[in-house]
């Protein structure tokens, strides 16, 4: 079955290697498409994964000026194969868990009816690169948080709801999610570790206070669509909501 990941990337040189290792040492469970999606590095970001791209030719890089990660991420969909089936994302800092495609891959199996699944978040400040797993030596706090890399969803489930909200400048993940949840579709939550989310000076706290902006107005969002529609689902029980922010930012 055929498994796109979409991968947004802006001035990651730094990490996008070890972001496209995670997802190409699972080509076991899948056949995988990697869409990368340049937003107008000015570092070399595309370099890196050019380097890749000759022996690995399921990676596909596509540039852009930079539009912000909303129209990334609608780019990457734009450019999904017609074999496509299901479709993931993974930022180009974090890291995929050896063996999560595999997992999460058998609840489709499983269940032919199902829509997606939606998986843990493990936070994390230190990576090994060489393992491409979390440093040995303390523990690292694990939620149902909001990632569209904890999910894999099936192609024509994002065809219904279509593309993110291109007016957030963040928050476009828990809103895309939000729509999504609140179209009843079916999921599972497995205990799958879907993601680590590396945390590092270019992600924490500078932009805490926008990130906390977009999440409450996708809540926000949320609360008028379904009071102008009530066939739409309350979302909740699916995101440990309550200490998101301080999690994102400790």
């Amino acid at each position: 079955m055929r498994l796109s990941v979409i991968v947004p990337a802006y001035n990651r040189e730094r990490y996008v290697a070890s972001a496209l290792r995670s997802l190409l040492r699972q080509r076991d469970a899948t056949d995988l498409d990697i869409i990368v999606i340049d937003d107008g590095s000015t570092d070399g970001t595309a370099e890196v994964v050019r380097a890749m791209m000759g022996e690995n030719p399921c990676i596909r890089l596509f540039q852009q000026v930079n539009m912000g990660i909303a129209k990334a991420r609608n780019a990457g969909l734009r450019q999904l194969l017609p074999q496509t089936r299901f479709v993931s994302f993974l930022d180009s800092d974090d890291i995929s868990p050896t063996g999560r495609f595999k997992a999460d891959l058998a609840c489709f199996e499983a269940d032919p009816g199902l829509d997606l699944t939606y998986s843990l978040i493990m936070q994390a400040d230190r990576i090994d690169e060489e393992t491409l797993e979390p440093a040995a030596g303390r523990p690292y706090p694990t939620v149902r948080g909001i990632s569209m890399a904890a999910g894999i969803y099936r192609r024509d489930l994002l065809d219904r709801i279509g593309g993110f909200d291109e007016d957030f400048v963040q928050g476009e993940d828990i809103d895309y999610l939000l729509r999504m949840f609140e179209r009843s579709a079916r999921y599972v939550l497995p205990d799958t570790v879907a993601v680590y989310y590396r945390r590092h000076a270019g992600n924490v706290t500078k932009e805490h206070d926008v990130k906390l902006r977009g999440y409450l107005r996708a809540m926000h969002k949320s609360m008028k669509r379904r009071k102008a529609d009530p066939s739409l689902r309350q979302v909740e029980g699916i995101f440990e909501l309550k200490d998101q922010a301080a999690w994102r930012s400790a």
